[in-house]
């Protein structure tokens, strides 16, 4: 934990924030030796990404969702920093479980869903109903809206952590978030070649979204 906190500290990450989220990054590398949670294998190599979920933190509203949740990034460390209710989707059980043991540990306020996000975009309680939501290195931009912006509730909105777009994929996410149910706010360059794209929804998405589990990846919309 101490590998983090002077980096966190540096970085400009307040105290108390910085003690949670160099607790959680302990934790996960941790947890990663056993379960294959993030690409990430040191401190070193996790701060970016620490780092990177909090440049969502201007956005945020509560409820949040988080898609493809993996290692809980960038979902848990908004979490800790804010204190929202976060719910956490992950179809893999082993990811599932550890994000239950951090939402635990953490006394954080949230659930987890172990399944796919196809399925649970389907569901009454969890269909337009967050304010925010998030999709970090889930699949294309078009898909990732696709499965994530079914759960967005109209007037709130979804993030996307995208690395650098062409002008066709911008249109191509532009026209997609127009049939889902949302329209393209902007396009907010972030360290590097990366970007947030924020989604703001419009009104319900068509019953017909999300497609059967595998067809957005596999079939984009409007690519």
């Amino acid at each position: 934990m101490t590998d983090f906190v002077p980096r966190l500290r540096e970085a400009g990450v307040g105290a108390p924030i910085a003690e949670r989220l160099a607790e959680y990054g302990a934790l996960l590398l941790e947890a990663n030796q056993r379960t294959n949670l993030t690409g990430a294998k040191s401190p070193e190599a996790l701060l970016p990404h620490l780092l990177d979920s909090l440049t969502l933190l201007p956005f945020v509203r509560e409820p949040l969702v988080d898609v493809g949740s993996g290692g809980g990034l960038p979902a848990l460390p908004l979490a800790l920093a804010t204190g929202i209710a976060v719910t956490l989707i992950e179809a893999t059980a082993k990811k599932a479980r550890f994000l239950e043991r951090m939402l635990a540990h953490f006394d954080l306020r949230g659930e987890v869903l172990s399944t796919r996000a196809e399925v649970a975009g389907r569901e009454a309680p969890y269909r337009d109903h967050f304010l925010s939501g998030t999709a970090r290195a889930v699949a294309s931009g078009t898909a990732s809206a696709e499965l994530l912006l079914p759960f967005i509730a109209p007037g709130g909105v979804a993030l996307l952590q995208r690395g650098s777009m062409t002008p066709r994929e911008r249109n191509a996410l532009a026209d997609a978030a127009l049939v889902l149910g949302a329209e393209l706010d902007r396009v907010l360059p972030v360290d590097g070649d990366r970007c947030i794209v924020l989604l703001r929804k419009t009104h319900p998405t068509p019953p017909r979204f999300p497609r059967r589990t595998g067809i957005p990846a596999g079939r984009p919309l409007c690519s």
